[in-house]
C-alpha cells in the first residue's frame, strides 16, 4: 500500500520471448555497480599475485554474490519503486515480474556460497558476511539510521575476501580494510542522493535520508577524500600525492557546484572513488 492507503499493484505478466525476459532480468541486477565491483575486485586478486584459478574463484564468487544483492533489491523494493514511478526499473516497466527477480537472488546467492567457501574457509567466510549484510540493508535497514553499515562492512570485506584467499592466509592490512569501508559509506550517499526527495515521500528514512539533500550533497566526499588519504599514507608514493590532490580540488568543487546542479556532487564523487580504486590497484601485493 502506498502512503495514502491505496493499494500499489506490482506487474505481473511480462510481455514478450526469452531473449527479452533474459535482458530484463539482467537490467534489473544493477548492472553498473555489479560489473563495476567485480571488475575491481578480479583486478585487486590479480595484482595481489593470485593465481589464474584463484583469480577465476574470486571473480565468479564476487559476480554471484552481486548478482543477489542487486536482484533482491529491485525484488524487495518492486512496489514502492511503482509507487514512485521508476519505469525504467525492469520490474516497473512490466519487462519482468518481482517473483522471477526474487528466484534469480535467491538461485545466485545459493551459487555464491560454494564458490566463496572453495577459496579459502576464512576468505569465503568473510565475503558472505558481507553479501549477507548487503542482503540485510535491502530486507531491514535501508529504512534506519545504521543503512550505511551494510556498505562499510560489504566494501571492507571485498580486499579482505582477496588477500585471506591468497597462500598462507595473510592478514590485510588495516588500513586498505579500513579505506574500503570509508568507500562503501561514499558509495551509499551518493547512491541515495539523487533520490531522497523521492525516498522521504515513501516513507524511506535511511541514514542520508534522515541527514537531508543538501547535507549529503556537503558530507558525500569526506568518506571518499579520506579514503584516498588512508591509501595515499600506505605508500602509494608520487601516485598518492596526485590521488589526494585531484580528489580534494574534485570535491571541493563538487560541493560548491551542487546547490545549482544537483548531479554534480555525485560525478565529483565518483571521480575521487576512481583515484581510491586506482591507488587500492598500485598497492597490488602490499595489500596484506
Amino acid at each position: 500500500m502506498d502512503r495514502q492507503g491505496s493499494i500499489v499493484r506490482t506487474p505481473t505478466g511480462p510481455p514478450g520471448g526469452w531473449p527479452r525476459r533474459v535482458a530484463a532480468l539482467l537490467g534489473a541486477c544493477h548492472p553498473g555497480p555489479t560489473i563495476a565491483v567485480t571488475l575491481l575486485v578480479a583486478g585487486l586478486a590479480v595484482a595481489s599475485g593470485q593465481d589464474a584459478s584463484g583469480c577465476l574463484l574470486v571473480t565468479a564468487a564476487v559476480l554471484t554474490g552481486q548478482l543477489s544483492v542487486g536482484w533482491s533489491n529491485d525484488a524487495v523494493d518492486a512496489a514502492r519503486d511503482t509507487a514512485a514511478g521508476r519505469r525504467a526499473k525492469p520490474v516497473v516497466g512490466g519487462a519482468i515480474d518481482a517473483r522471477t527477480v526474487r528466484a534469480a537472488a535467491l538461485v545466485a546467492l545459493a551459487l555464491c556460497v560454494p564458490l566463496s567457501l572453495v577459496y579459502g574457509t576464512l576468505a569465503g567466510v568473510v565475503h558472505l558476511v558481507g553479501v549477507a549484510a548487503a542482503w540485510l540493508y535491502n530486507v531491514r535497514l535501508k529504512s534506519t539510521v545504521l543503512s550505511w553499515l551494510p556498505y562499510a562492512i560489504g566494501f571492507a570485506s571485498l580486499p579482505a575476501f582477496v588477500t585471506l584467499g591468497l597462500p598462507g592466509q595473510p592478514r590485510p592490512a588495516w588500513w586498505v580494510v579500513t579505506a574500503a569501508a570509508l568507500v562503501g559509506v561514499g558509495a551509499h550517499l551518493g547512491d541515495v542522493l539523487p533520490d531522497i526527495e523521492a525516498d522521504l515521500a515513501l516513507g524511506v528514512r535511511g541514514w542520508p535520508q534522515r541527514l537531508g539533500p543538501a547535507a549529503v550533497r556537503l558530507l558525500l566526499p569526506a568518506p571518499l577524500v579520506a579514503a584516498t588519504v588512508l591509501l595515499a599514507l600506505g605508500g602509494a608514493g608520487a601516485l598518492g600525492a596526485v590521488a589526494v590532490a585531484v580528489a580534494l580540488i574534485t570535491a571541493v568543487g563538487g560541493s560548491l557546484l551542487g546547490r545549482r546542479r544537483p548531479k554534480v556532487p555525485f560525478r565529483a564523487a565518483i571521480v575521487v572513488a576512481g583515484a581510491d580504486v586506482a591507488l587500492l590497484l598500485s598497492h597490488g601485493a602490499a595489500l596484506n
